[in-house]
């Protein structure tokens, strides 16, 4: 029986690659053809810029993780920046956003922050990812579907997000829940979880070999306008780690969770 041939993994990078500029050069002509009326841009879009604190305590096997990183908020209805993500959209008709977009991704492992033989094991670091995400409002919420590839090659992993997305505003304080699953593939989950027979060799530590995973999560935003030009933010997002994950002898929890509190600056 003939049996199609198998991509290599730098092949299948490529060609992930090739198909996610295919999409984002087809959606742009879409856009000129298309129904869709976008948005003017806000000439009065507010820029805000501050400072986070982020406490992470990831399921690695290691100590907790506590990092000050600078804060950019900015939506002008054709660009934007969201903290870890910055983009543009190809479509935005108030009901309908399709953009390209950048973001920090994935996980880090220091092994300096483990203990035992889990600290003889490479670094892993964590890298940026590019893709395309689409955002339906509806009456009862939003539905975004996001798909990126690593695009400095750390993983060469390819992830995905289904989610939905409330908001609730009372006063000066706006939340935003959200509640979804995220997609990891095989090169991504073999990067950060998986465990090489050669590291396996040199430090006693189990060699491990993981598959795709499928993670569910929940996030929930916070922003707070002291007044016209001060404001706090809050983000606490909580990520379950299914079998491919959890399995790792990297790993000693089920659950990834991350604090974010900040301060931002409007002008």
């Amino acid at each position: 029986m003939y049996k199609l041939p198998t991509l290599s993994q730098t092949s299948t990078r490529l060609l992930m690659t090739m198909l996610t500029t295919t999409a984002l050069f087809g959606t742009v002509s879409l856009t000129h053809a298309a129904p869709f009326k976008n948005l003017p841009a806000d000439q009065d879009a507010q820029l805000s810029v501050g400072v986070n604190v982020l406490y992470a305590n990831n399921a690695y096997d290691t100590d907790e993780d506590v990092r000050v990183l600078p804060g950019v908020f900015y939506d002008n209805n054709r660009i934007y920046a969201r903290g870890a993500q910055a983009g543009v959209y190809l479509i935005n008709d108030g009901t309908n956003q399709l953009s390209a977009y950048a973001q920090l991704a994935g996980s880090e492992f220091d092994p300096d922050d483990a203990e035992g033989a889990l600290q003889g094991l490479d670094k892993r670091k964590s890298s940026a990812a590019a893709g395309l995400t689409y955002l339906r409002r509806t009456p009862i919420g939003g539905f975004r579907l996001q798909a990126a590839t690593d695009i400095l090659d750390r993983s060469g992993g390819n992830i995905a997000r289904l989610t939905y997305l409330a908001r609730i505003t009372k006063g000066n304080l706006t939340v935003y829940p959200s509640i979804g699953f995220e997609y990891h593939d095989e090169d991504y989950n073999e990067y950060y979880y998986g465990v090489s027979d050669e590291e396996s060799a040199d430090t006693g530590v189990e060699a491990y070999s993981s598959n795709a995973s499928l993670n569910p999560y929940i996030n929930v935003s916070a922003n707070y306008d002291f007044n016209e030009n001060w404001a706090g933010f809050f983000n606490q997002s909580l990520s379950y780690l299914p079998n491919e994950q959890y399995d790792s002898p990297m790993v000693d929890s089920r659950t990834d969770s991350t604090t974010t509190l900040g301060l931002l600056y409007k002008f």
